[in-house]
C-alpha cells in the first residue's frame, strides 16, 4: 500500500517517462553490443530478427488478453486497427532492412551518424502533422527547436570526432596495425540509411496516432510484434536460403535472442508505446542519440575502452541540448494540464448557470 502511495505522487509520476526511456535506451544499447557479437559468431541478423520478434510475441499476447483494470473501457480490435498495425510492423522492418543494407555499403560510424538523424525527422514529421505546439515567438517552442538541433550535433560529434584520448589509452593499438578499409559506396549507403532514419521517425508518428484509435499500449505493442515476425520470416526465407542458419549453435547467440526478445523487444516497445502516449512521439525519439553516449560508457567501464576527448565534450553537449528540448515540453505538458484544469471548473459553472 505504502508503495502504490508513494507512486501516486506527481512528482514520480512525470518522472516515470524519462525513467522508462532512460532503460530503454540503455537496452537498446546493451542489445547492440550483443548482436553483434552474436552476428560476428555467425548468427543471421534475419534470424534474430525474426526469433526475438516472435518469442516477444509469445510472451505479450497472453498479457494482452489478460484480465486488467481497463478491460472494460478496452474498445474492440477492428479491422481498421489491424491495418494500420499492419503497415506501422511494414514501416519497422522497412527501415531494418535499410538499416542494414546501409551499414554493410558503409562503416558503423556513418550509421551511427545518420541514425541521429531521427529526432529531427520526428520533429519536421511531428509539425507537418501537428502533433507538436508550434509558436516560434514563445521560448518553449524555441527551446524544443534549437534542443534538438544541439543534441544532434553532440551525437555527430561523439561519433565522427575522436580527439586526443583520455581513459584506457594504453589499450590503444599501434599504428602500424591500423587497417583502414575504403567503403564499397557511401552514396548508396547514405540514401540507405537516411530512409531508415526516416522510416524510424514515420513509425513513431503513426503509433502516436494508432494509440489516439487505440488507447491499449500492450495490445498495439503486441499485434506489432506479431506482424513484424510474419514479414520478418518471409524476409528471412528470401535472404537465407540455408537452412542451417535457423539453428542457433553457439551461446552468444542463444544470450542474444533471449534479451533482445524479452528486453529489447517486449519491455522496451512496451515502454516506448507507453511514453508516447503520455508524451508524444517527438519525446521518445529526442532519446535516440543518447544512445550513442551510452554506448560509449558502456564500452569504457565494461569493455575497457578508450574514452576520447570528443566523446566527453560531444555527451555535454547532447546534454545540454536534450535538456533544452525536456524544458520546452514540460512547459508545453504544464499548460495542457492548466488548459484542462479550466475547463473542469468552466463546465459545473455552466451546468450550474444553465440550471
Amino acid at each position: 500500500m505504502t508503495t502504490i502511495l508513494l507512486l501516486q505522487r506527481p512528482w514520480i509520476q512525470g518522472s516515470l517517462p524519462y525513467i522508462g526511456m532512460t532503460s530503454a535506451v540503455v537496452s537498446l544499447a546493451v542489445n547492440q553490443i550483443l548482436s553483434k557479437m552474436a552476428i560476428s559468431s555467425g548468427t543471421s541478423i534475419y534470424i534474430l530478427s525474426v526469433y526475438a520478434n516472435g518469442i516477444a510475441t509469445l510472451i505479450l499476447i497472453p498479457c494482452a488478453f489478460l484480465p486488467h483494470s481497463h478491460r472494460s473501457k478496452r474498445p474492440p480490435l477492428s479491422f481498421p486497427v489491424l491495418w494500420r498495425l499492419f503497415l506501422l510492423a511494414s514501416i519497422g522492418c522497412s527501415g531494418e532492412i535499410s538499416l542494414h543494407a546501409g551499414m554493410n555499403y558503409s562503416s558503423p560510424t556513418l550509421s551511427t551518424a545518420l541514425m541521429n538523424l531521427i529526432p529531427a525527422f520526428t520533429f519536421i514529421l511531428a509539425l507537418v502533422f501537428r502533433m507538436e505546439q508550434v509558436n516560434f515567438t514563445k521560448f518553449p517552442t524555441l527551446a524544443k527547436f534549437l534542443g534538438t538541433i544541439i543534441s544532434i550535433s553532440g551525437a555527430f560529434i561523439v561519433t565522427l570526432y575522436n580527439g586526443p584520448p583520455l581513459l584506457n589509452s594504453t589499450l590503444l593499438p599501434p599504428p602500424h596495425l591500423h587497417v583502414l578499409s575504403p567503403p564499397q559506396n557511401w552514396v548508396l549507403a547514405g540514401i540507405l540509411l537516411a530512409c531508415a532514419a526516416l522510416a524510424f521517425a514515420s513509425c513513431s508518428i503513426f503509433q502516436a496516432s494508432i494509440q489516439r484509435m487505440y488507447p491499449v499500449e500492450i495490445m498495439v505493442v503486441a499485434f506489432y510484434c506479431l506482424f513484424v515476425t510474419i514479414q520478418s520470416s518471409v524476409v528471412t526465407l528470401i535472404a537465407e536460403r540455408d537452412l542451417n542458419a535457423w539453428r542457433l549453435e553457439t551461446k552468444i547467440g542463444f544470450i542474444a535472442v533471449s534479451f533482445s526478445a524479452i528486453i529489447n523487444v517486449a519491455y522496451r516497445q512496451y515502454v516506448t508505446a507507453w511514453c508516447i502516449s503520455r508524451r508524444g512521439p517527438l519525446f521518445v525519439s529526442l532519446f535516440k542519440p543518447l544512445m550513442v553516449v551510452v554506448a560509449v560508457v558502456i564500452g569504457v567501464i565494461f569493455m575497457t575502452q578508450v574514452l576520447y576527448f570528443g566523446s566527453l565534450v560531444g555527451a555535454l553537449v547532447l546534454i545540454v541540448g536534450f535538456y533544452g528540448v525536456i524544458w520546452g515540453k514540460s512547459k508545453d505538458v504544464k499548460k495542457c494540464k492548466e488548459t484542462e484544469s479550466s475547463n473542469n471548473l468552466e463546465a459545473p459553472l455552466l451546468h450550474d448557470n444553465f440550471d
